[in-house]
């Protein structure tokens, strides 16, 4: 039988490159879920001066489809300031690997995606955001959803965990339908803590478990 990947797919499967996590980054992100089938995590280092990514390494769970994007993600980036990163698109993955099945497609949309999420977070970190838009309840969410529950796989708006988002003069509250003692309370608190306080104009994250 036939693989239904490229070559070039099936090279960077095989032998990935730029694998691993970087301690202490300049930027990270991780995108999709465990429980989807593919997620895969991003993390940038880059020159202050120039914004030139020097480093770039990927975590990935998933297809060959999705490790080799990542793969092939990371070497388009690496090199390229992080305006020039923004611009690949997945086609560009997608083509630079001889193409996916279209059914694997959404794993270079995937990738691409982490990358743009990496390099968001650097920004926000480095309060270099251009466009400053005012946090609201839908952002929170949006940002939340990145955030796993590890009792399911599945992200914690989606388990419905979160009872309650209030945000009030660059403060954000968060109720969440967890006891403060259960053994996921204090790794979901720092995760929702990482992914909140990038946010330009939030001063404090609070975040209140139901015991």
């Amino acid at each position: 039988m036939k693989f239904p990947y490229s070559e070039k797919v099936l090279e960077h499967f095989r032998h990935p490159h730029n694998v691993g996590k970087i301690e202490d980054p300049d930027g990270k992100a991780t995108e999709g879920s465990p429980a989807c089938g593919d997620m895969v995590s991003v993390y940038i280092k880059v020159n202050p001066e120039t914004k030139v990514i020097e480093d770039i390494k990927f975590e990935s769970y998933g297809c060959a489809s999705n490790i080799a994007t990542g793969s092939i993600i990371t070497d388009m980036a690496k090199g390229k300031t992080l305006e020039e990163a923004k611009k690949i698109t997945w086609q560009q993955a997608a083509d630079a690997l001889g193409g996916l099945p279209t059914i694997k497609a959404h794993c270079s949309v995937l990738a691409v995606e982490g990358l743009r999420a990496a390099i968001q977070n650097y920004e926000e970190k480095h309060g270099i955001i251009t466009e400053k838009v005012s946090t609201t309840i839908e952002i929170v969410n949006n940002r939340l959803k990145k955030v796993m529950n590890p009792l399911t796989g599945l992200d914690v708006v989606r388990t419905n965990l979160i009872k309650k988002i209030e945000i009030n003069n660059g403060k954000v509250l968060l109720t969440i339908d967890l006891p403060s003692n259960h053994q996921f309370a204090n790794s979901i608190r720092e995760e929702i803590k990482e992914k909140i306080e990038t946010l330009w104009d939030v001063k404090e994250v609070i975040i209140e478990f139901i015991d």
